[in-house]
């Protein structure tokens, strides 16, 4: 195999290829192929207009990054293994086309700010996908929490502790991955600064301008220091942990759907489309996609990992550990986005088991708290009022009974303060609908709380449609 290398000028032997395999990253970086043209288009357009290569090389140049561009489009470019990365290829490929003008091309960059350029906007579009994929699982919750106006059992220490709706659960996990969205689209603002122009880490000698190529590629502006923009794998790191703390919100819901599908709960009912049966035991179904999503996330949690130490003793600028940086992110992304789409599936297909659910909100007596908050109504310090309810409590499960069983007499034996409004009191509507404060479980609080989602699901659609936008425009303009 002969080796070629776009710096080989300064050596006398080729590349051993165990060397050339093991420094390759083309498994890896062939998903950066279009940015590259992209960014390459951008950059000659930039070098024609501030006069550093003539027009007419421009043209030629321009020309067949644009062939290269449509082959690539259409899954006819070839990808020669004998190359270590896909800028070489590229660049290869563009020499083929037009000669060795295809040189002047990287006059004024280096493959440092090249590289980390590709990468930003290969990240940019992945970013703004995985939003989108969790907004459809917002939107489907949003359509659980619309619906399902049923009481269940609130749990802590995965103990009966308090009545809430499936509507106050729903929106939990949607307060959660909106928090997940709005992580991904502030570190996408983060990021969307274009370094290119840095060169390998100092800038260049030559007069080039830098906004023109930002503004060309859809970011905001060029990066404010060349040695921290060929070096800065900030903005991996933090889609990194981004992709990890959205799985494991994924891995909770996952987890509280296995338990609630399971016999002893069999509060829901996982459509038979998301699950597999034993190969065995004819009876089972087995909530096993929401097993892989919990599993998924202990691949996602240690992609992080591997970026916190890929760069934890990094000196500036550039170092080779970085060609490691791309995999991570990539894996994650991929892995979160269809750990999204399932986890949508499954939820919009959840039925909700709604007679064996209100059985067992009559267990636990979860409405303990609000016995102890009639009789402080009345007059009795609530660490008075608690201290009875618990001698209540204790009663009941040596008579094997719930509140709504015992008598008034039973009651007053605890207290006089006990009256006959008490039964109203602590029904399980009435314990829902009095917790009315900000963020409650009431249906009034619910539908505010619905209503901030909802408009918070149109602001992120809204952001999204006009980045996308911005840089399809981007793509289109140059390649026209």
């Amino acid at each position: 195999m002969v080796n070629r290398t776009l710096w080989s000028g300064r050596f006398n032997r080729d590349l051993d290829n165990s060397t050339l395999e093991f420094t390759s990253s083309l498994d890896v970086d062939t998903a950066l192929s279009f940015y590259d043209v992209m960014g390459s288009l951008a950059h000659v357009n930039m070098l024609r207009k501030c006069k550093i290569i003539p027009d007419k090389d421009a043209d030629v140049i321009t020309s067949g990054l644009r062939s290269i561009a449509a082959q690539i489009e259409s899954g006819e470019f070839k990808v020669d293994r004998s190359l270590e990365d896909i800028h070489t290829n590229i660049e290869f490929k563009l020499t083929d086309i037009v000669g060795s003008v295809g040189g002047k091309l990287h006059t004024g960059r280096s493959r440092n700010d090249q590289v980390v350029t590709d990468f930003k906007m290969y990240l940019r579009d992945a970013v703004l996908d995985v939003v989108s994929s969790i907004d459809r699982l917002i939107n489907a919750l949003i359509e659980i929490a619309r619906s399902e106006n049923i009481i269940i059992p609130g749990l802590t220490h995965t103990q009966h502790a308090q009545p809430v709706t499936v509507a106050q659960h729903a929106l939990a996990h949607i307060f959660k991955l909106e928090r997940d969205a709005s992580r991904f689209l502030e570190a996408f603002d983060r990021m969307n600064y274009c370094p290119l122009g840095s060169a390998a880490l100092a800038g260049t000698t030559y007069p080039i301008d830098r906004e023109m190529v930002a503004e060309a590629l859809g970011f905001k502006a060029p990066t404010q220091n060349s040695m921290d923009s060929v070096s800065d794998r900030d903005f991996a790191t933090e889609l990194a942990f981004c992709s990890s703390l959205t799985a494991i919100h994924l891995s909770s819901m996952a987890e509280e759907l296995i338990i609630w599908s399971s016999q002893e709960f069999n509060f829901v009912e996982i459509d038979d489309m998301y699950t597999t049966g034993s190969s065995i035991m004819p009876q089972k179904k087995n909530p096993d996609i929401a097993e892989l999503i919990r599993g998924k996330t202990g691949n996602i949690v240690g992609n992080l990992v591997t970026m916190l130490v890929m760069t934890k003793g990094l000196p500036l600028t550039y170092n080779r550990d970085l060609q490691e940086d791309k995999a991570p992110v990539m894996l994650s992304l991929d892995s979160l986005r269809k750990c999204l789409m399932m986890m949508c599936k499954i939820v919009s297909t959840l039925k909700f088991n709604e007679n064996v659910i209100a059985n067992k909100v009559t267990l636990g007596f979860i409405n303990a708290t609000d016995l102890a908050d009639y009789l402080a109504t009345r007059g009795l310090t609530f660490r008075d009022a608690h201290g009875v309810v618990g001698a209540v409590v204790r009663y009941c499960i040596e008579k094997n009974k719930n509140f709504g069983d015992l008598s008034l007499d039973e009651l007053k034996k605890f207290s006089e303060l006990f009256y006959d409004d008490v039964y109203n009191y602590i029904s399980m509507e009435s314990c829902v609908e009095r917790r009315n404060s900000s963020g409650g479980t009431s249906s009034q609080s619910t539908e505010i709380q619905l209503e901030h989602v909802v408009q918070s699901y149109v602001r992120r659609k809204d952001k999204i449609m006009r980045e996308s936008n911005i840089i399809n425009t981007c793509w289109s303009r140059l390649v026209s």
